[in-house]
């Protein structure tokens, strides 16, 4: 759909199904976007939240929550998105 792989701003969340126990494919569904500013990842499970954190191409993965953060923490964006970690390259 149009809307998984656009960065849309304002209160808008995307949420698709997947076939049980398949992250891997999750993962390359979510890396195939050319964008990457934020994600979430809502589990029981925190291995499966770590894993998946360390995977996906986005700048900040906020697991159970999300844009809960601290102003101090880095930020930025992979690919199109944002100006990089600490606008860096």
């Amino acid at each position: 759909m149009y809307i998984a792989q656009e960065e849309s701003f304002g209160p808008v969340m995307v949420i698709s199904k997947f076939k049980n126990g398949d992250v891997d494919g999750v993962l390359q569904r979510a890396n195939a976007t050319e964008y990457g500013l934020a994600s979430g990842v809502f589990t029981k499970d925190i291995n499966k939240a770590l894993y998946i954190s360390e995977k996906i191409e986005a700048g900040t993965v906020f697991i159970n929550t999300y844009n809960k953060t601290d102003v101090a923490a880095p930020f930025g964006g992979f690919k199109l998105s944002g100006f990089g970690k600490d606008l860096g390259k």
